[in-house]
């Protein structure tokens, strides 16, 4: 007998980097259909989601201002880049037959709707997936903080970060290999650790408002529904009584 899901509704955050595979830039599109494919899985178990999809496999604000270009200016060239990604994952949950509609919080009529929360709640009692695009339309906040933000703002059960390890480690288990990793995190220690699972922020919203945050490795396939199964190897970020 399968597992039930342990969330009803879910926000599910890729990483632009996620998007990019093994190349330097852009998008791998056999990524983004596994992407898409686990979406569908997941759907099929009678989950509703939405999505919130960074872009910085295109342009990184942050780096932009680095390089000399003004941080809101190089800000709004980075919620662009999370739209182009949008479409490109509607494109593809579309192709494996899951009904998509995007929302940009910057308008832009012609190719994806505008965030309208009570329209986006419709959707998704439809069964369909909303990809929230454009970060909160806003310079100076990240697509970790969106991601909170309309998580919230949907009534959802968690907010799932997809990442490229399996959970939240003390270091970067790639570069140390003696990173701890840890099962379960409250919001007050990832803030105190200065752990850099998502900026803190998007940490404080989620604890405000008593949000799980799940981390878990995106490209590991099926991992996204074996987490709402309550199985497979992450990481649980929630307020420890």
């Amino acid at each position: 007998m399968t597992k039930a899901p342990a969330y009803q509704r879910v926000l599910l955050k890729v990483s632009g980097e996620a998007l990019m595979g093994s190349r330097d830039y852009g998008l791998d599109n056999e990524v983004v259909s596994r992407i898409a494919h686990d979406v569908r899985d997941v759907m099929a178990m009678g989950v509703q989601v939405c999505l919130v999809i960074g872009g910085g496999n295109i342009f990184r604000g942050v780096s932009g201002a680095a390089s000399g270009m003004e941080r809101a200016q190089a800000d709004y060239i980075g919620m662009l880049a999370t739209v182009m990604n949008a479409l490109a994952m509607q494109n593809a949950l579309e192709r494996v037959g899951v009904p998509t509609r995007v929302q940009s919080a910057i308008p832009m009529s012609t190719v994806c709707e505008p965030y309208i929360r009570r329209r986006a709640e419709r959707h998704m009692e439809k069964g369909r997936v909303v990809i929230f695009a454009a970060g909160t339309g806003n310079p100076f906040f990240t697509t970790d903080t969106a991601a909170a933000l309309r998580a919230t703002e949907m009534g959802c059960d968690a907010l799932l970060k997809g990442t490229q390890v399996d959970g939240v480690y003390s270091a970067d288990p790639r570069k140390d290999a003696s990173a701890t990793r840890y099962d379960e995190l409250s919001y007050l220690e990832v803030l105190a650790r200065d752990l850099s699972v998502m900026d803190a922020s998007a940490i404080s919203l989620a604890r405000e408002n008593g949000l799980p945050i799940i981390v878990f490795n995106i490209h590991a396939a099926g991992a996204f529904a074996q987490v709402m199964r309550a199985e497979g190897r992450f990481t649980r970020i929630v307020e420890v009584k």
